[in-house]
């Protein structure tokens, strides 16, 4: 009996030195998140909330990015709204959250033709507790998950004659001119009629003119085909268009854009 009392206050203690231990590691970690969410509220304050605004809204001092005349339609540029937990640029399927990548490589690159800029110049471990700390303005990263993002690596045929022809008829099937246009001038019948999840009315882009907003590379273009861009006009392919399909797609895409000969 006084055996088995030995053995009951030694699991005892094992128990509660784990629990302390536990408790200890839990202490420690949400010490360190607090640390790196107060070190990129300060970066913010410095550097994003002119634009996005104290509460991560977008309504800073500088409510409108910019605003430009096309094709007699005002295409305004708005500052993300971090509240609302929508990002178009993600390597993850469509509606989903973006990953901790996904944001450090926006906050590090930016969006030259969104005119959100680069702070490649600021240390790694502030571009990444700002990422952190832009997490805070949607309870959408506390209910959620990030998904799986997509593996990219674009295939040999992509860029090719027979590749980009196949790409041309996708381009009439999907209805993709509807909205870009025929030549891919965003000039399509419908072009004037998109509304982002704001309800403001954005262009469809203009391939002629060049890059898209996150660059040329083909995995950019493939990507924005997969995951779509939440939040605007631009859906995803993922369930519509098989792999190849898609891929087929970037190297017509990449004529429209002036990167491959016709």
């Amino acid at each position: 009996m006084k055996e088995n009392s030995k053995k009951f206050e030694t699991a005892a203690v094992f128990f509660l030195v784990f629990l302390l231990w536990f408790a200890a590691v839990a202490v420690d970690a949400y010490a360190a998140e607090n640390k790196t969410v107060e070190l990129g509220k300060k970066v913010y304050e410095q550097r994003c909330v002119i634009c996005h605004g104290p509460k991560g809204d977008g309504k800073g001092l500088v409510g409108i990015v910019h605003r430009y005349q096309k094709r007699g339609a005002v295409q305004t540029i708005f500052p993300r709204d971090f509240t609302t937990g929508v990002f178009r640029f993600r390597t993850t399927a469509t509606g989903c959250l973006p990953t901790n990548d996904d944001l450090l490589r926006v906050v590090t690159g930016g969006i030259p033709r969104a005119y959100m800029p680069s702070h490649e110049d600021v240390p790694l471990d502030e571009r990444k507790a700002v990422a952190e700390y832009i997490k805070t303005f949607s309870k959408r990263w506390k209910e959620e998950e990030a998904c799986k993002p997509f593996i990219v690596k674009a295939p040999r045929f992509v860029g090719t004659a027979e590749s980009a022809e196949k790409g041309k008829k996708l381009y009439k099937e999907m209805k993709c001119w509807e909205c870009h246009g025929e030549h891919g001038k965003g000039d399509g019948p419908k072009s004037d009629r998109i509304k982002d999840d704001w309800g403001d009315p954005i262009l469809a882009f203009d391939f002629t003119t060049g890059a898209l907003k996150l660059g040329f590379a083909p995995e950019n273009v493939y990507t924005a085909y997969t995951t779509g861009l939440d939040g605007s006009g631009m859906p995803s392919y993922e369930d519509s268009m098989n792999e190849e399909e898609r891929w087929h797609l970037v190297s017509y895409t990449l004529i429209l854009m002036g990167r491959t000969k016709k």
